[in-house]
């Protein structure tokens, strides 16, 4: 069921503790999730289908519970993909509901000994799943749903990967964080030209610059820097003219504040997309809604039960909530949309920081 409306009032500290439930995981088109479900001592896979009048999840059993660090992702179609680790082979198996079971495809597994193999965000293609291995000195990159035999290798890249955000909406740039020689700089792996890697973030010579979030319609960029003195958040335009900026409303002391999700439809308007933040502090989490046009950070209550740091944005500007009561078992709350921004002024082009962006010759109001 939908909860009621929440209205974005200022507040300092949340009104309930936070749940410890696994947040899902959402398609790239809010359609879909997955989670990992606890019921009693024993996990299992779940599925929520988002775009229905009333969200509902289905549960996917297995024959025997699923370990908890077991990852779980949603594919375009429904069916959900499952990361198993067994007899140290990395094995991976989608999942559909068979009326009162559940069906498995098998896809093959992949074996990378002293390696740490994680899956990436869900792709823009909804039908093919990507993942990590990192290993000691280099990172593998694997297609491990919609190969046509099983997971297929695609790149092997020098350093050790990160992250994972998708620049656009072809699911052909990747970007990854890449720690190499001492710092950890995000990079763009081109996946239409066999993994090639490029620059993509050199904010300063000796900083670590992250990527947390990217929108392929405006070109937004969401950056985790020490290039200040210490980390903050900033933002930046994809192929942009302008330095990366780090809004003093977003440096929240004693807070971990962490960007989820971005509005998307706002194309060529970086500054008037609304993005979502995740607040951590002492009393709890709570929720900060943010445009780059402003200088005020809106913080407000998160709904009982959400599964903090999932959410989606729509093209209006209305966020979503995933959460989970005792009376509500799949459940999505609705923040109305901020107030428009006011249009920024002109100001005049400066030398940009994002080196060498593969997805240069995007007009740039940022």
């Amino acid at each position: 069921m939908t909860a009621p409306t929440l209205e974005p009032e200022p507040m300092t500290a949340p009104t309930s503790p936070p749940t410890p439930a696994p947040p899902p995981v959402i398609t790239a088109d809010g359609a879909y999730a997955a989670r990992l479900a606890l019921k009693g001592d024993s996990w299992f896979p779940e599925r929520w289908t988002l775009d229905s009048p009333e969200p509902y999840a289905v549960p996917l059993p297995g024959d025997q519970p699923e370990e908890p660090g077991t990852e779980v992702l949603p594919m375009a179609d429904g069916r959900v993909l499952i990361h198993r680790v067994v007899d140290g082979r990395h094995a991976f198996t989608l999942l559909y509901p068979t009326g009162p079971g559940t069906g498995e495809v098998p896809l093959g597994a992949v074996e990378c000994a002293g390696s740490r193999l994680t899956l990436l965000p869900p792709s823009p293609v909804g039908h093919h799943a990507y993942a990590l291995a990192v290993g000691a000195a280099s990172t593998a990159l694997w297609l491990v749903a919609g190969g046509a035999f099983g997971p297929e290798h695609v790149a092997e890249i020098p350093g050790r990967c990160s992250g994972g955000v998708w620049l656009d909406g072809e699911a052909r740039m990747l970007a990854l964080d890449r720690e190499l020689d001492g710092r950890v700089k995000a990079v763009a792996v081109d996946l239409g030209r066999g993994g090639e890697v490029s620059p993509l973030l050199q904010i300063a010579d000796d900083s670590d610059d992250r990527l947390l979030l990217a929108d392929a319609d405006s070109g937004l960029l969401l950056i985790r820097s020490d290039a200040p003195g210490h980390d903050r958040l900033g933002w930046g335009v994809l192929g942009g003219t302008r330095p990366v900026r780090f809004p003093e409303c977003l440096r929240l002391p004693d807070l971990a504040v962490t960007p989820f999700a971005v509005q998307p439809g706002q194309t060529l308007t970086p500054e008037s997309c609304a993005v979502a933040l995740r607040i951590d502090g002492a009393a709890g989490t709570w929720l900060g809604l943010w445009r780059p046009a402003e200088r005020r950070l809106h913080q407000l209550a998160a709904p009982e039960g959400w599964l903090a740091g999932a959410g989606w944005w729509t093209r209006e500007g209305g966020l979503r909530l995933p959460y989970v009561t005792e009376a509500v078992a799949c459940g999505v709350a609705e923040v109305e949309p901020l107030a428009p921004a006011a249009a920024p002024a002109p100001v005049a082009a400066r030398p940009v920081p994002l080196q060498q962006a593969p997805l240069g010759g995007r007009a740039s109001v940022g």
